[in-house]
């Protein structure tokens, strides 16, 4: 009877080993691959809110970290930094709308340093199917309407959903969403204005997972 534990301990002990070391195996081959792929995914975001025409830097290589309660709440958010010939012009920025209907919402805003939008992305939401969930480009093309629009300084009135005077349609049965987006929008827009004069100083993305 101990030979037979014996050699079933054996067994088990080999087909773990074999398993981890193929495990291991696939995800040294397959890493690259899912890198690379995420690499691409992220920089078609990018360009969804930055049009690509207008920087000619590597913009997912000038990824910085910035700090501010602007962006929604206290946590570390990145910045990626659009330039022409060397020429700071641009930045997409994460960034949150604390108070959606069923909690925070996730964003990327791409803005010039001068009040211009050039487009806003939802990455994540747990807004309610049917009627919330139109902040998503897949169902609903009501993220596309920030596309060009010009922020006027923080009592600029227009930049705000319908039912509080602006400019943005809000949705039957649902105004709490857009108004979240549309004003965690406007909040980040003002914010990258006030940057210019200290991205010398903001760490990059690689020494803040230091």
């Amino acid at each position: 009877m101990l030979d037979s534990i014996r050699k079933n301990g054996v067994t088990l002990a080999l087909f773990a080993a074999v398993t981890t070391g193929v495990t291991a195996v696939i995800n040294a081959v397959t890493k690259p691959t899912i890198e690379h792929q995420t690499a691409v995914q992220q920089k078609i975001l990018l360009d969804q809110v930055v049009p690509p025409e207008i920087y000619d830097n590597h913009i997912q290589q000038e990824c910085y970290v910035v700090t501010d309660k602007a962006l929604g709440n206290g946590k570390p958010h990145h910045l990626y930094l659009a330039r022409m010939q060397d020429k700071p012009v641009a930045m997409a920025i994460e960034t949150t709308a604390p108070d959606g209907y069923s909690g925070e919402i996730q964003m990327l805003v791409g803005a010039s340093f001068s009040g211009k939008v050039y487009g806003v992305r939802v990455v994540e939401h747990h807004e309610t199917p049917g009627l919330g969930d139109k902040i998503e480009l897949r169902i609903s093309d009501w993220i596309n309407s920030f596309n060009g629009k010009q922020i006027s300084g923080p009592d600029d009135k227009q930049f705000a959903v319908k039912k509080d005077g602006g400019d943005f349609d809000q949705f039957t049965g649902a105004t709490i969403t857009p108004r979240a987006v549309v004003n965690a929008a406007k909040r980040t827009a003002l914010y990258v204005e006030t940057l210019p004069t200290r991205l010398a100083s903001l760490p990059d993305c690689g020494e803040s997972n230091e």
